[in-house]
Protein backbone atom coordinates (compact mmCIF):
# COMPACT_ATOMS: atom_id res chain seq x y z
CA UNK A 1 0.00 0.00 0.00
CA UNK A 2 1.25 3.36 -0.63
CA UNK A 3 4.00 2.30 -3.05
CA UNK A 4 4.29 4.93 -6.17
CA UNK A 5 5.61 3.81 -9.48
CA UNK A 6 6.80 6.64 -12.07
CA UNK A 7 8.11 5.67 -15.53
CA UNK A 8 9.61 7.52 -18.21
CA UNK A 9 10.16 6.67 -21.73
CA UNK A 10 13.72 8.20 -22.04
CA UNK A 11 13.15 7.49 -26.35
CA UNK A 12 9.81 9.37 -26.47
CA UNK A 13 9.51 11.66 -23.13
CA UNK A 14 5.84 9.28 -22.40
CA UNK A 15 5.86 9.02 -18.95
CA UNK A 16 3.15 7.35 -16.70
CA UNK A 17 2.42 6.96 -13.29
CA UNK A 18 0.69 4.31 -11.13
CA UNK A 19 -0.26 4.32 -7.35
CA UNK A 20 -2.70 2.55 -5.74
CA UNK A 21 -3.03 3.45 -1.94
CA UNK A 22 -5.30 0.15 -1.12
CA UNK A 23 -2.39 -2.17 -1.86
CA UNK A 24 -3.58 -5.69 -1.88
CA UNK A 25 -7.37 -4.58 -1.20
CA UNK A 26 -6.60 -2.67 -4.75
CA UNK A 27 -5.42 -5.73 -6.08
CA UNK A 28 -8.49 -7.35 -4.97
CA UNK A 29 -10.86 -5.22 -6.69
CA UNK A 30 -8.68 -4.76 -10.13
CA UNK A 31 -8.65 -8.96 -10.18
CA UNK A 32 -12.69 -8.70 -9.46
CA UNK A 33 -13.45 -5.50 -12.13
CA UNK A 34 -15.90 -7.24 -14.24
CA UNK A 35 -17.30 -9.98 -11.90
CA UNK A 36 -20.58 -9.21 -10.21
CA UNK A 37 -18.95 -8.81 -6.05
CA UNK A 38 -20.84 -10.12 -2.93
CA UNK A 39 -19.64 -7.95 -0.32
CA UNK A 40 -16.73 -5.51 -0.01
CA UNK A 41 -13.09 -7.02 0.18
CA UNK A 42 -12.58 -8.23 3.68
CA UNK A 43 -8.91 -7.11 4.64
CA UNK A 44 -6.98 -8.48 7.30
CA UNK A 45 -3.25 -7.58 9.02
CA UNK A 46 -1.12 -8.78 11.69
CA UNK A 47 2.24 -8.72 12.86
CA UNK A 48 4.19 -10.39 15.61
CA UNK A 49 7.45 -8.71 15.53
CA UNK A 50 9.40 -8.78 11.89
CA UNK A 51 6.92 -11.08 10.33
CA UNK A 52 3.62 -9.57 8.45
CA UNK A 53 0.57 -11.34 7.33
CA UNK A 54 -2.10 -9.35 4.94
CA UNK A 55 -4.72 -11.13 3.77
CA UNK A 56 -7.63 -9.65 1.29
CA UNK A 57 -10.68 -11.81 0.09
CA UNK A 58 -13.75 -11.23 -1.87
CA UNK A 59 -16.37 -13.05 -3.43
CA UNK A 60 -17.79 -12.71 -6.81
CA UNK A 61 -20.85 -15.02 -8.40
CA UNK A 62 -18.50 -16.84 -10.41
CA UNK A 63 -17.37 -20.26 -10.26
CA UNK A 64 -13.18 -20.09 -10.52
CA UNK A 65 -11.17 -19.10 -8.02
CA UNK A 66 -8.17 -16.97 -8.10
CA UNK A 67 -5.75 -16.81 -5.25
CA UNK A 68 -2.40 -14.85 -5.28
CA UNK A 69 0.35 -15.08 -2.98
CA UNK A 70 3.52 -13.58 -2.32
CA UNK A 71 6.14 -13.29 0.08
CA UNK A 72 8.44 -9.92 0.59
CA UNK A 73 7.00 -9.41 -2.70
CA UNK A 74 8.14 -12.60 -4.38
CA UNK A 75 5.00 -14.77 -6.55
CA UNK A 76 4.93 -17.92 -4.82
CA UNK A 77 2.78 -19.27 -7.76
CA UNK A 78 3.18 -23.16 -5.77
CA UNK A 79 1.63 -21.87 -2.86
CA UNK A 80 3.21 -22.95 0.70
CA UNK A 81 2.78 -22.98 4.31
CA UNK A 82 1.21 -19.59 4.42
CA UNK A 83 -1.55 -20.72 1.81
CA UNK A 84 -2.40 -24.23 3.61
CA UNK A 85 -2.71 -21.75 6.73
CA UNK A 86 -4.97 -19.23 4.97
CA UNK A 87 -6.91 -22.05 3.41
CA UNK A 88 -7.97 -23.71 6.87
CA UNK A 89 -8.79 -20.95 8.51
CA UNK A 90 -11.26 -20.00 5.72
CA UNK A 91 -12.71 -23.23 5.47
CA UNK A 92 -13.41 -23.63 9.98
CA UNK A 93 -13.98 -19.76 10.16
CA UNK A 94 -17.23 -20.24 8.13
CA UNK A 95 -17.83 -23.75 9.39
CA UNK A 96 -17.53 -21.97 12.81
CA UNK A 97 -20.23 -19.08 11.74
CA UNK A 98 -22.80 -21.59 10.05
CA UNK A 99 -22.88 -23.54 13.32
CA UNK A 100 -23.43 -20.25 15.24
CA UNK A 101 -26.00 -18.83 12.80
CA UNK A 102 -28.01 -22.45 13.00
CA UNK A 103 -27.35 -23.11 9.79
CA UNK A 104 -25.59 -26.45 9.94
CA UNK A 105 -26.97 -29.23 12.41
CA UNK A 106 -24.69 -31.10 14.90
CA UNK A 107 -21.68 -31.10 12.04
CA UNK A 108 -23.81 -32.81 9.28
CA UNK A 109 -23.62 -29.62 6.92
CA UNK A 110 -20.10 -28.84 7.07
CA UNK A 111 -18.21 -27.34 3.98
CA UNK A 112 -15.64 -28.76 2.76
CA UNK A 113 -12.36 -27.06 2.00
CA UNK A 114 -13.37 -26.70 -2.34
CA UNK A 115 -17.08 -25.31 -1.45
CA UNK A 116 -15.02 -22.06 0.54
CA UNK A 117 -12.74 -21.85 -2.73
CA UNK A 118 -16.17 -21.34 -5.35
CA UNK A 119 -15.93 -17.72 -6.77
CA UNK A 120 -13.27 -16.54 -4.16
CA UNK A 121 -10.47 -13.46 -4.92
CA UNK A 122 -8.26 -13.82 -2.45
CA UNK A 123 -4.38 -12.09 -2.20
CA UNK A 124 -2.36 -13.01 0.54
CA UNK A 125 0.99 -11.45 1.28
CA UNK A 126 3.32 -12.72 3.79
CA UNK A 127 6.57 -10.11 5.15
CA UNK A 128 9.31 -11.81 6.70
CA UNK A 129 12.69 -11.65 7.58
CA UNK A 130 15.20 -13.13 4.44
CA UNK A 131 17.40 -14.90 6.70
CA UNK A 132 14.38 -16.91 7.93
CA UNK A 133 12.86 -17.87 4.64
CA UNK A 134 12.62 -21.32 3.74
CA UNK A 135 11.71 -21.34 -0.31
CA UNK A 136 10.88 -25.24 -1.63
CA UNK A 137 12.48 -25.68 -5.26
CA UNK A 138 14.86 -23.86 -7.03
CA UNK A 139 12.14 -21.32 -8.63
CA UNK A 140 11.24 -19.89 -5.05
CA UNK A 141 7.70 -20.88 -5.84
CA UNK A 142 6.34 -22.54 -2.22
CA UNK A 143 7.07 -21.37 1.05
CA UNK A 144 8.46 -23.52 3.48
CA UNK A 145 8.87 -22.25 6.77
CA UNK A 146 6.25 -24.70 8.99
CA UNK A 147 6.29 -21.78 11.78
CA UNK A 148 4.48 -19.34 9.17
CA UNK A 149 1.40 -21.76 8.64
CA UNK A 150 -0.15 -21.25 12.53
CA UNK A 151 0.51 -17.87 12.25
CA UNK A 152 -1.51 -16.96 9.18
CA UNK A 153 -4.51 -19.26 10.06
CA UNK A 154 -4.54 -17.95 13.75
CA UNK A 155 -4.70 -14.41 12.35
CA UNK A 156 -7.02 -14.85 9.43
CA UNK A 157 -9.42 -17.22 11.63
CA UNK A 158 -9.83 -14.19 14.26
CA UNK A 159 -9.67 -11.64 11.63
CA UNK A 160 -12.89 -13.38 9.61
CA UNK A 161 -14.90 -14.46 12.91
CA UNK A 162 -14.59 -10.74 14.15
CA UNK A 163 -15.74 -9.81 10.26
CA UNK A 164 -18.59 -12.27 10.00
CA UNK A 165 -19.78 -10.22 13.84
CA UNK A 166 -19.67 -7.22 12.99
CA UNK A 167 -21.43 -7.45 9.20
CA UNK A 168 -23.67 -10.37 9.23
CA UNK A 169 -24.67 -9.32 6.20
CA UNK A 170 -21.92 -10.31 4.39
CA UNK A 171 -21.57 -13.41 6.61
CA UNK A 172 -25.13 -14.17 5.20
CA UNK A 173 -24.08 -13.97 1.28
CA UNK A 174 -20.70 -15.98 1.63
CA UNK A 175 -23.26 -18.69 3.46
CA UNK A 176 -25.47 -18.88 0.56
CA UNK A 177 -22.68 -19.09 -2.00
CA UNK A 178 -20.99 -21.70 -0.20
CA UNK A 179 -23.50 -23.56 0.73
CA UNK A 180 -24.63 -23.44 -3.12
CA UNK A 181 -21.47 -24.85 -3.86
CA UNK A 182 -22.21 -27.67 -1.34
CA UNK A 183 -25.05 -28.83 -3.01
CA UNK A 184 -24.06 -28.77 -6.10
CA UNK A 185 -21.09 -31.14 -5.29
CA UNK A 186 -23.42 -33.46 -3.35
CA UNK A 187 -25.88 -33.26 -5.74
CA UNK A 188 -22.53 -34.54 -8.32
CA UNK A 189 -21.79 -37.10 -6.53
CA UNK A 190 -24.88 -38.38 -5.62
CA UNK A 191 -25.68 -38.43 -9.75
CA UNK A 192 -22.27 -40.48 -10.13
CA UNK A 193 -23.33 -42.81 -7.47
CA UNK A 194 -26.52 -43.48 -9.12
CA UNK A 195 -24.86 -44.40 -12.58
Amino acid sequence: AGLAFHLVDERSGEDANFYFEGGITSLVKALNRNKAVLHDPITIKKATGDTEVEVCIQYNDGFSQTIESYVNVIPTAEGGTHLTGFRMALTRSINDYAKKMGTTKNGDDTVIGDDTLEGLTAVVYMKMPSTTLQFEGQTKGKLGNAEVQPFVQAAVKEGLDTHFEENPSDGRRILDKIFLAAKARLAAKAAKDAI
